[in-house]
């Protein structure tokens, strides 16, 4: 009886050493000031590829995942691409700003030239400048959410119907991301409200300012009601805060900024509202599917399920393989030009283009519990969401800037 016991084992173990892996890492900060945001990617990451693992894998393929401390640096992010090669990593998965996507775009490129036969994809979900869709785009590199004037035009559709916001103020981070969201928010919400006014705009160093009580007070002398912001992490926090502790009853109209310290500071700051864009936000009941996984989640690691992101672009590289029957990054990238189906979040297509990744986009805000519209709070507060508004992404689709240049075109 012993004796096939062990047998069982030693064929199981031999059976599971087999089955081949495909090496997948993320890329994003793990220390310092943005490195509650970064744990929160790395979890939802290694979350995404255990639901697929337990399902099989990708037509049997397993995903590994890695993790680099990029420290939200161009340079370290290009670093961390050459240790994640030289790891055997064939995907990479980079978040934290435009900035240092485009730099671990520009590494891929370079590396992909020199080593063709040991290519790497890059699956970018937080990196939303359009410049990464046009004089920076690149077969290499794949968009898995919507680019900076697609969700910018979601706002706008929502700020036609909110009649209260009447005096807008920009605040943003000063690097590309930032600039292109002060400057797509100017012309599309204006458009959109012909009526309200533009009434100052301003720039700060990401991940450095430790008090944002001198922005928020040329906000409040300009008269803004609202502030257009493509503040993230801990720098968003620190803003809502401070609008908090001055009493200051500001909207903030932002891309993403779901994560604890952003819940923690509305919590406290209750007269302050943050509205953001995504394909999908904490709580919403209408996915059924996203919703069990979040309760899996937060099972698992004891912290709410923020972020679709991880999981949409991970499902993205799935069906690449899938599609290609191969982890080859060359074959992945083209079974993945134009195809459709069915994702987590709805229905969407990969535009051949450039490789973005078009998905219906929602317009949420928090709201406190209320047993009815918002049933759940996060991180410990009494904050939760309710949807705005919806918007396909056929309403969304901006013309196509890229110059494609495929391998051995």
């Amino acid at each position: 009886m012993k004796s096939s016991i062990f047998a069982g084992a030693l064929l199981a173990a031999v059976a599971a050493q087999a089955q081949p892996v495909m090496k997948i890492a993320m890329i994003d900060p793990l220390s310092g000031p943005m490195a509650d945001v970064g744990k929160i990617f790395e979890n939802h990451l290694r979350f995404a590829a255990d639901n697929i693992n337990a399902a099989g894998g990708m037509d049997g393929v397993k995903l590994e995942v890695l993790a680099y401390d990029n420290k939200l640096s161009t340079q370290e992010s290009q670093a961390a691409l050459q240790a994640a090669v030289g790891a055997g990593v064939k995907a990479v998965f980079v978040g934290g700003g435009s900035a240092t996507v485009g730099a671990v775009v520009s590494a891929a490129n370079r590396h992909n030239a020199r080593n063709p036969d040991k290519a790497v994809l890059v699956f970018n979900y937080g990196g939303y400048d359009p410049e990464l869709l046009g004089k920076q785009c690149s077969f290499w590199h794949f968009m898995t959410d919507a680019q900076v004037p697609m969700r910018m035009k979601a706002m706008a559709d929502f700020v036609k119907r909110t009649p209260e916001i009447k005096k807008i103020y920009f605040l943003n981070p000063d690097y590309s991301f930032g600039r292109q969201w002060t400057a797509y928010g100017k012309q599309m919400l204006k458009e959109a409200r012909p009526d309200a006014e533009l009434v100052g705009e301003d720039f700060f160093p990401t991940g450095s300012v430790k008090d944002f009580a001198p922005y928020i007070a040329k906000m409040r002398a300009a008269g803004a009601d609202t502030v257009v912001s493509g503040n993230w992490g801990n720098d968003m926090a620190l803003m809502i805060r401070a609008a908090g502790d001055a009493g200051y009853p500001l909207r903030i109209l932002t891309h993403s900024s779901a994560n604890k310290s952003t819940m923690i500071a509305l919590e406290a700051a209750k007269i302050v509202k943050l509205s953001a864009v995504g394909d999908w936000f904490p709580g919403d009941e209408s996915n059924a599917v996203l919703a069990a996984q979040a309760v899996a989640f937060e099972k698992k690691y004891k912290e709410p399920f923020y972020l679709a992101r991880l999981s949409t672009a991970t499902e993205l590289l799935a069906q690449g393989v899938k599609k290609a029957k191969s982890t080859d990054p060359v074959k992945i990238a083209l079974a993945l030009e134009d195809i459709s189906y069915r994702s987590l979040v709805g229905d969407v297509k990969v535009r051949k283009q450039d490789h973005l990744l078009l998905s219906a986009q929602k317009i949420y805000t928090n709201q406190v519990v209320d047993g009815k519209l918002v049933k759940k709070g996060f991180d410990g507060t009494n904050q939760g969401f309710i949807q705005e508004s919806v918007s396909p992404a056929s309403a969304l689709t901006v013309p196509n800037q890229c110059e494609m240049k495929r391998p051995g075109a």
